[in-house]
């Protein structure tokens, strides 16, 4: 899980004394909250600095990316001009509120953000991708190809440039440029599957399906997960009559997006011809409940109603299509065939003499054309002539994303596959949705035996983040505390309230003044084993966000290392201990002191799941795969699921 750290701040002093503390201090805290995903918490931080410093652009601007994370997007975006307004010449800033914008459809000011941002960085070429994004959704497509011109000016062999161009051309119904930019792309880059959905796309346009099908089944291969290339890929397989596979693709496309409208109804057309009608009737009832009025959808499932012997179900439908569309003689003959067989002649006679009047006036209704099942209709399309026909989208676009740092959590950015997190002192209790464990240690329950009646500690590894009210409180609690230590005026006194005040600027993720808290206290007792725990952990988390930051960790490792010896040392029956140890060493590469560590856990406490877990990744990462797999199999069995997600990743 991701995990949150603070790094330093006061230490002795009342917490309601912040403003005279040293902003930076504060600011790294922010920052390193912010890394950790604790944005409430961070945007605490940073408030307290925009209150004592408000000229410094930094507090604005992170506190600007804290709210793009929680989707504040007009916050983000209000915080970046503040920003901006203190120093306009910094490039992030632009960035973000670029993005932020974009999330609230402002193409026009954030194309105006791209262009002042790469008036400083002219050679970002992330910057140009989504300057040409804006304008495509703004439809200045002229624009958007002379942005494109320049980017492959200066980048020749950029494939995404020469696809983008394609689909520009595509949407601009230059279909000859369209092909020689996507043919561009894909003789550059053969693995960028978006290219190929785009080809595919054109021709299915020019109906020629069987290079359709070729195309798309180049982009399956490159993105499995993509719902409308498996759609577009059953259309040109319904082209070919092979239905069969056809199916196969929209019950492929419907698993991964279950809510998919073109296929369910897709489906449910199929399904009809097919003379599967009662699961065809369930797809149309599904499309059905996305659009009730849909009456594509109500005309197919009156039909198959009608098929299938629910007369009244069908009438209902029929009559709701007839009410829109009262000359529509396909209904009225339909609706009427299913009066008489209720033995309801009166309404069926009015609907035949209806059809009558029609036929006789017909030069003032029109004809019905032949009905071709193979051919295609527009979704907004609602000619009630092509009810049987298969549907596509409006207009074929393909998704994208737009580039940048933030574009996911700042978690996301680390490895996929990451060790389980350490255990810690904390406030809050160890929860879990699906895993019954209680985590214990003699120590920590004398403790809290003595000192915690009102604020227990903890033993926990899945800390979740902090909202305001409880940031706020935890606040106030850490105020109460360093008023009992100055009143105590140190000494054993004031021993187990720097003890609670640590695991407090712990859980507020303040590690620097926790580490000064607990150093204090090992000056009263060097002999506590919680204390140089709580202070490892402290360091560690300090020392992966400065290691974000570019700094060299090498030597606070060791301290994390030396506290953690000396805390066995001295409560050597505590399997978090030869636990976190074991994490790191693993972080370390150092794999066969980590599995010996993890081992001697285990030992201890034979149900402690992330040991099995992180044990079964240091197997994994030094090349003995099939331990690796026992161990996360284990970790599964006691409630850790996610073992199971890597298990079929190394079994791919």
């Amino acid at each position: 899980m991701c995990r949150k750290i603070v790094v330093f701040v006061f230490s002795l002093l009342p917490l309601a004394g912040v403003a005279q503390f040293n902003t930076d201090r504060l600011l790294t805290v922010g920052r390193s909250a912010l890394y950790y995903e604790d944005y409430v918490l961070s945007i605490q931080y940073f408030n307290q600095v925009i209150g004592a410093k408000p000229y410094l652009y930094e507090p604005w601007f992170y506190r600007g990316v804290a709210k793009y994370y929680l989707d504040d997007f007009l916050g983000a975006e209000a915080d970046c001009s503040e920003a901006v307004r203190r120093n306009p010449y910094v490039v992030n800033i632009y960035e973000l509120r670029g993005l932020a914008r974009i999330r609230q459809d402002k193409f026009d000011e954030a194309i105006s953000d791209y262009t002042q941002a790469l008036k400083y960085a002219p050679d970002n070429q992330g910057f140009w991708y989504n300057r040409v994004l804006c304008r495509i959704h703004k439809k200045d497509y002229d624009a958007a190809l002379a942005d494109l011109d320049t980017m492959l000016n200066h980048w020749s062999k950029y494939a995404r440039g020469y696809s983008l161009k394609g689909e520009v051309f595509l949407m601009k119904k230059d279909t000859v440029q369209a092909i020689e930019a996507l043919e561009k792309s894909t003789e550059i880059d053969p693995y960028d599957g978006p290219t190929w959905a785009g080809r595919a796309v054109i021709s299915l346009a020019r109906s020629r399906w069987k290079e359709a099908e070729g195309f798309l089944n180049r982009a399956i291969h490159l993105l499995p997960k993509s719902t409308g290339n498996y759609i577009n890929r059953a259309l040109a397989r319904v082209n070919q009559n092979n239905l069969r596979g056809a199916m196969a693709d929209y019950d492929t496309a419907l698993e991964l997006d279950s809510s998919s409208f073109l296929g369910h109804y897709n489906r449910g057309l199929l399904r009809a011809q097919v003379g599967d009608d009662n699961r065809a009737i369930t797809d149309f009832d599904f499309v059905l409940e996305l659009e009730p009025d849909n009456l594509m959808a109500l005309f197919n499932r009156a039909l198959l109603l009608d098929k299938t012997g629910n007369l009244r179900g069908a009438i209902r439908d029929y009559t709701k299509v007839i009410d829109r569309f009262p000359n529509f003689w396909t209904g009225l003959h339909y609706r009427a065939a299913c009066y008489r067989r209720l033995g309801m002649t009166k309404q069926a006679e009015a609907d035949e003499f209806r059809i009558y009047k029609a036929q006789l006036y017909k030069h003032l209704y029109g004809t019905q054309p032949r009905l071709d099942k193979k051919q295609l209709r527009k979704r907004s399309d609602d000619d009630l002539d092509k009810y049987n026909q298969l549907v596509v989208a409006d207009e074929q676009e393909t998704e994208h994303e737009y580039k940048s740092d933030y574009r996911g959590k700042v978690q996301n950015r680390k490895v996929d596959i990451a060790y389980q997190p350490m255990f810690e002192l904390s406030l809050e209790r160890y929860l879990s949705e699906v895993k019954t464990y209680i985590a214990y240690d003699r120590q920590i329950e004398e403790f809290n035996q003595n000192h915690g009646s009102t604020h227990p500690i903890y033993i926990n590894s899945n800390q979740s983040t902090l909202d305001e009210k409880q940031s706020k409180r935890y606040f106030a609690y850490i105020d109460t505390l360093s008023a009992g230590i100055n009143n105590a005026a140190g000494g054993r006194a004031a021993a187990p309230l720097l003890m609670q005040r640590a695991v407090a600027y712990t859980v507020i993720q303040n590690f620097e003044s926790a580490i000064e808290d607990l150093s204090a206290y090992l000056q009263t007792d060097s002999t506590y084993a919680p204390a140089y725990w709580q202070r490892a952990v402290c360091q560690s988390k300090i020392n992966e966000f400065n290691a974000s930051q570019g700094t060299d960790v090498a030597m606070k490792a060791a301290n994390v290392l030396g506290d953690l010896s000396e805390a066995i040392k001295y409560n050597a029956h505590n399997a978090y201990l030869y636990y976190n140890r074991g994490n790191v060493y693993a972080a370390r590469k150092d794999y066969a002191h980590a599995v010996e560590d993890y081992t001697r856990a285990l030992a201890l406490d034979k149900n402690l799941a992330e040991a099995y877990y992180n044990r079964g990744l240091v197997f994994i990462n030094s090349g003995k795969a099939a331990e690796g797999v026992q161990d996360l199999s284990k970790a599964g069995e006691l409630g850790l699921y996610t073992a199971y997600s890597v298990i079929k990743n190394q079994r791919k």
